[in-house]
């Protein structure tokens, strides 16, 4: 049972995360050949206050 877990920042829609799940599962399938029904996604969603790249908050470049 392949496990895929991403980190995105929140505020993305539930459409987006559906396609993006769709198709990484598609990708699985495809390449591991894994059965459709035992892909597992799951998304954590990450606060912008709570990331930093370049050494400053994403929260405070937007």
């Amino acid at each position: 049972m392949p496990n895929i877990t991403v980190e995105i920042l929140t505020g993305r829609t539930s459409a987006q995360r559906a396609a993006f799940a769709r198709v990484v599962t598609d990708a699985v399938v495809d390449v591991l050949g894994a059965p459709r029904h035992l892909v597992r996604v799951q998304f954590n969603e990450i606060e912008p206050d709570r990331l930093a790249l370049g050494g400053e908050l994403v929260s405070d470049k937007a």
